[in-house]
């Protein structure tokens, strides 16, 4: 993305943002037309719907990787569905451009290999060959992860930032402070000093890092080489298998956005720039009455995660092995999102919705193309518990706070 972002010099976010909405209405556009084209004139209408939901397109007006990665998939899938919508074979350029779109997002967003990856073995490896889909995703995600630190670093010339850290950090912290293991590498007075800070929070890692409040506590943490850490964190989830699973699903249902409060931070997009030094514009008004209304409707079911990830485990489990080019783009489209969604209960250390968007849009767009409601009573059952948990979290907890400062505590 810095490369991409250099390339078009000294002009701003403005060519990023260009480039990032081609993609989006390129995609959704795509979607469109070839569904129309069908007769499908409602399935039509209903993805444009999507593409302008204020929540969706609120944060596409925001130039961040999680966003260039949406709507480099969103291309990606538009591109394909042109042609295997209509029973058509896809032309080796448009695999070619797709898989370019699809390079591109797992190396802008490290945790795209887990919705790129399923995606594509989906849609290019026939239903009747269940096991060689599996076969291939169980053996690309491990060579990707292990080829994306070479290719970013060496091949691309990005310095180390530490993030590769993060995660290890989090979690060694998570399981100290439950356990007071210092075989995680924190010593007893540091591991009580973390607990009694509540430094190890479920909605994100922050207060651990080196600029937040309990960054003198794990300063040897950081200092560990990347190997020692990640051997520490294998050895500790060895020896307190449950302090680490209570750890992280406290975490997958903060980032989930299950079992929280109302107005639970991190989820409504910016209404204006962050402060910066390079004299950027301040968006219009329209734009921040744009995200305002963004702010509002994120609060509703359709802005919950967790609700999502339901659906399109639902969906998944209705077209793992369709036959016809409506249901196996689906079952491409939900195991995409049930992939990134997978993963945030091992691999992720923040809540901010945004990291969720390709995973709802994904399962959004597959119900559409798919053209029929779940069926079954246990999956009605599920969405019907999602709902009542989720409302009832919401009227019953007390409000977290409402700025980054406040939930570092």
């Amino acid at each position: 993305m810095a490369h991409l972002w250099a390339l078009f010099g000294a002009h701003g976010p403005a060519p990023m943002l260009v480039l990032q909405m081609l993609c989006y209405w390129g995609g959704f556009g795509a979607l469109a037309v070839t569904l129309t084209a069908q007769g499908r004139r409602l399935a039509a209408l209903a993805i444009l719907g999507l593409a302008c939901w204020p929540a969706l397109l609120g944060w596409q007006a925001v130039v961040l990787k999680d966003l260039q990665m949406l709507a480099a998939l969103l291309a990606a899938t538009g591109l394909v569905a042109t042609w295997r919508l209509r029973g058509m074979r896809v032309p080796a350029g448009a695999w070619a451009a797709a898989g370019c779109l699809a390079g591109y997002a797992m190396l802008v967003r490290a945790n795209a290999v887990f919705a790129v990856l399923p995606l594509a073995a989906m849609a290019a490896i026939p239903p009747r060959w269940t096991v060689w889909r599996l076969a291939a995703i169980a053996v690309a995600v491990p060579l990707v992860l292990a080829a994306a630190g070479p290719i970013n670093h060496r091949l691309l010339g990005a310095g180390a930032s530490g993030v590769e850290r993060t995660q290890a950090m989090y979690d060694l912290s998570g399981i100290a402070v439950a356990t007071d293991d210092t075989d995680t590498g924190l010593t007893r007075p540091e591991i009580a000093t973390l607990r009694a800070k509540t430094c190890v929070r479920p909605f994100f890692w922050d207060p651990l890092g080196d600029g937040g409040r309990c960054g003198a506590e794990t300063a040897k943490l950081r200092a560990a080489s990347v190997g020692a850490l990640y051997g520490a964190l294998a050895r500790a989830v060895l020896h307190h298998p449950l302090a680490y699973a209570a750890h992280r699903l406290a975490h997958l249902n903060a980032t989930d956005r299950w079992l929280v409060p109302l107005h639970w931070y991190g989820a409504a997009p910016p209404v204006a720039n962050e402060p910066n030094p390079y004299d950027f514009r301040v968006p219009g008004k329209a734009a921040g009455r744009w995200q305002q209304l963004a702010g509002v409707l994120v609060e509703t079911p359709f802005g919950w995660p967790v609700l999502w990830a339901v659906l399109a485990v639902i969906g998944l489990a209705a077209t793992w092995r369709a036959e016809d080019a409506a249901g196996g783009l689906a079952a491409a489209l939900f195991a995409s999102a049930v992939g990134q969604e997978a993963s945030f209960a091992v691999i992720s250390i923040a809540s901010d919705l945004r990291y969720h968007l390709w995973a709802m849009t994904a399962t959004a767009i597959g119900w559409v193309v798919l053209g029929r409601m779940p069926r079954g009573r246990w999956a009605w059952g599920a969405v019907i518990v999602v709902l009542v948990g989720g409302i009832a979290a919401r009227l019953w907890l007390p409000q977290a706070a409402q700025t980054y400062s406040g939930m570092l505590g």
